[in-house]
């Protein structure tokens, strides 16, 4: 197993910026991303690691970017530390967690779609029929398969809570004709994503998108389609009517609620077994989702 990176300066690197799980390197026209072993949940850091949940995370979304390839334009360079510039290149403590990326001017949206009712999405939904403004068919069962998926966008909080907004708050902060081409695209490739997934056997319920400009261009930024972007079930074990099993952190989250944590600072530690069952889970679908990929170098 993986030793834990709870942040680099533990590995005497000064980030940029330090969000929940990635810590930045801002070097000019690019940037350096980490994703460390951190985990949040109700948008509040633990204080337990989880060795390896990085590199996890990290694969997964160069897995996507080389699945998409040119067919999506991504900020992506590079994940070899050979090829990062000094003081980075050759770290071993930043192999397969890390990724070189141009910098792009990122719009302050969450761009999230849905295919299943679920989570925030479907206790709107039991109130008012509807998600973000999104009015809804009568009748759905919890977790149920939207007869198409929803595009229901959210601002971006660097700290605290993302806020649901209807898209037309959203063109409120971004120019209709780009909101209606994130929209657009947001959908396209969760869509194209969902049914790979699918044919693997998983289900890929809902995620959450981020695109920046570069050179003129809407991009796609940050991670892609992970478990800590999107839900993970297994379609094997899928049931309309209730709530899912999952590969991502609503385990958790379960685990969190089960101990009565009131979901303020500071969260309360993980377990070992809570933490050897969630990065088995995180390990279990980069294995479905790309098997052909060689996760022992790292890990």
């Amino acid at each position: 197993m993986a030793t834990a990176l709870a942040t680099t300066k533990d590995i005497g690197l000064e980030p940029s910026i330090s969000g929940k799980v990635r810590d930045v390197f801002d070097l000019g026209d690019k940037l350096l991303i980490v994703s460390t072993d951190r985990i949040s949940a109700y948008d509040v850091i633990l204080p337990t690691a989880l060795p390896g949940k990085g590199i996890l995370l990290n694969q997964i979304t160069v897995g996507w970017y080389e699945h998409f390839g040119d067919s999506l334009r991504t900020h992506f360079i590079s994940d070899d530390v050979d090829d990062y510039p000094v003081p980075f290149r050759g770290r071993d403590e930043l192999r397969g967690r890390s990724m070189l990326v141009n910098k792009a001017d990122r719009f302050d949206i969450e761009c999230v779609v849905r295919g299943y009712i679920t989570g925030s999405g479907w206790k709107e939904y039991q109130h008012s029929g509807s998600v973000c403004g999104v009015a809804l068919p009568g009748g759905l069962l919890e977790s149920q398969e939207l007869p198409q998926p929803v595009f229901t966008p959210a601002t971006k909080a660097d700290e605290g809570h993302d806020e649901n907004i209807s898209f037309e708050r959203m063109c409120e902060t971004v120019p209709t004709a780009t909101a209606e081409r994130l929209r657009d695209l947001s959908i396209d490739i969760y869509s194209r994503g969902r049914e790979y997934a699918r044919e693997r056997g998983i289900l890929l319920a809902d995620t959450k998108f981020e695109f920046g400009i570069i050179d003129g261009e809407i991009t796609m930024i940050d991670e892609m389609l992970t478990p800590d972007s999107s839900r993970f079930w297994p379609a094997d074990k899928y049931e309309a009517g209730r709530g899912q099993e999952s590969f991502d952190k609503q385990f958790v989250r379960n685990f969190l609620d089960g101990i009565g944590w009131d979901h303020t600072p500071p969260g309360p530690a993980l377990s070992a077994d809570v933490v050897e069952s969630s990065i088995g889970r995180y390990r279990e679908a980069h294995d479905i989702l790309f098997p052909n990929r060689n996760l022992e170098r790292y890990l």
